[in-house]
């Protein structure tokens, strides 16, 4: 397997079932996701940086089999800003 690193940009949901396939662009590679694909677009944003580890399947596109994000993924982040911000401290 391979391991790539970069920032992701125009993500694409190709098929919706049980297992969506995800379409996005990481550094100019295609890359496809289908296994943890929901997890996927929970935690994952465009412009956001990435590890994955995968292989190239025959038609040149980058088969994710594994991710990582490097810094908050995006449900933390969006928690954040709805309860921090409500959230009064004392002191």
């Amino acid at each position: 397997m391979e391991t790539k690193y970069g920032t992701v940009t125009k993500i694409r949901t190709l098929k919706i079932s049980e297992r969506p396939l995800i379409r996005f662009g990481l550094n100019e590679v295609n890359c496809l996701i289908a296994s943890h694909s929901l997890n996927f677009l929970a935690e994952v944003d465009e412009g956001m940086k990435l590890v994955v580890k995968g292989y190239y399947n025959s038609r040149k596109q980058f088969v994710v089999r594994e991710y990582h994000v490097l810094g908050k993924p995006r449900i933390v982040v969006e928690y954040e800003k709805s309860i921090y911000p409500k959230k009064k401290m004392k002191l």
